[in-house]
């Protein structure tokens, strides 16, 4: 069994097709990376889960993503696996990038178009569902801050929800910069198999973990000052993003305190962040969601934070602490506190974000696009 249905809850299961019928349903991967573990980020890992998690509630999914993709549904493959997508300061680069990856998923469209769909989960960052499905039922979901191609797509004319299209984001914080565009944008947080990662393992004392992204936005060189200045050794996993940023910033950093473990698979990682004390997350950025601390959650993991995106509405008051300021030492002063939190009440906190809750939100909006078009059914608390 391949390993995205391995994360589907098991209480999904019993519940498939006794509140609606199947759907073919048609989901659109963004196409910078395979959607294949260990997932280059949460957008990859988002993806896996929804179509495993589809199929699990007895949907018929097929998901158009980049080849090299491992996923228990219908692939077709849009973009070669070899093709590297580069952050090029080059204008110009940028837009023959641009031209690969939109002609990629103008196929993918078409293939859709030929096909026998009931509905479309745009999952990705193109604009091109936004200009060319038109006439399928389509979820489109808002996985970051406003991007400037969607921007300028959206801002042609108000976005409000209509009988084939809705719009989705995965928090209040990242539903906010959207509603000056789309002012019904409906939010249904991302959700994990809280079961999946809890492990019985006791926590290392003055130990902190870290896991993500290797890129400036993700703040792994803050998190690494915070845990010296906190005086805890930090272990860190996730793939390398930016490798002048490594080069530079975290590589000289390395020492007998601070370990770099790699990219690790799911089992690796669940071990490392559920042995640590606490968890440090230091999005730069306003991080829309944090899969990664919803994890650590989930491990019993207490999380400190900096105050960035939709780091307060996921952690609450028993997932750890949000640090009172935006630099190093304040994110030190909050590890310092969340490392002693109960361990029982963290994994509560997570238990409220569960994977099962997430796709019946997506399943009832698409739901209510095909047999219900004239009534926008919201989506339970």
């Amino acid at each position: 069994m391949k390993e995205p249905a391995d994360v589907v809850d098991a209480a999904m299961k019993p519940q498939v097709l006794q509140e609606f019928n199947p759907l073919s349903i048609a989901v659109l991967a963004h196409l910078h990376h395979p959607i294949a573990s260990p997932f280059a980020g949460g957008m990859e890992s988002h993806t896996a889960h929804l179509v495993s998690g589809l199929v699990a509630r007895g949907h018929e999914v097929t998901l158009f993503a980049k080849d090299g993709s491992v996923v228990d549904c219908q692939l077709v493959p849009v973009l070669d696996s070899g093709f590297v997508v580069r952050g090029y300061p080059e204008e110009e680069r940028t837009n023959e990038q641009h031209e690969v990856l939109d002609g990629a998923m103008e196929r993918a469209v078409r293939f859709i178009q030929e096909g026998s769909f009931d509905a479309v989960v745009n999952n990705s960052l193109s604009p091109v569902p936004h200009r060319v499905l038109v006439q399928l039922p389509t979820l489109h979901v808002f996985h970051t801050p406003p991007l400037p191609r969607l921007v300028e797509i959206l801002k042609e004319a108000s976005r409000a929800p209509d009988l084939l299209h809705r719009y989705v984001t995965v928090s209040e914080a990242n539903a906010r910069p959207w509603q000056e565009w789309i002012p019904d944008i409906e939010i249904v947080h991302n959700g994990i198999d809280s079961a999946r990662w809890k492990e019985p393992v006791i926590a290392e004392h003055a130990v902190a973990a870290w896991t993500g992204r290797i890129a400036a936005e993700k703040g792994t060189h803050v998190a690494i000052a915070a845990a010296r200045a906190a005086s805890l050794k930090l272990r860190f996993a996730g793939p390398i993003h930016d490798q002048e940023y490594f080069r530079t910033l975290i590589e000289p950093q390395l020492d007998d305190d601070i370990s770099y473990l790699g990219h690790l698979d799911q089992q690796k990682l669940q071990h490392m962040i559920a042995s640590s004390q606490v968890f440090i997350s230091s999005p730069l950025w306003e991080e829309p969601f944090g899969l990664t601390t919803l994890e650590a959650m989930a491990c019993g993991t207490p999380v400190a934070a900096l105050p960035a995106g939709a780091m307060t509405e996921l952690i609450g008051a028993t997932g750890g602490v949000v640090a009172d300021g935006q630099d190093s030492e304040a994110l030190a002063m909050a590890a310092s506190k969340a490392k002693n939190m109960d361990r029982t009440l963290v994994q509560e906190r997570a238990s409220g974000f569960t994977l099962a809750k997430m796709i019946k939100g997506y399943e009832r909006i698409l739901h209510s696009m095909v047999h219900h078009p004239f009534s926008l059914v919201s989506e339970e608390s």
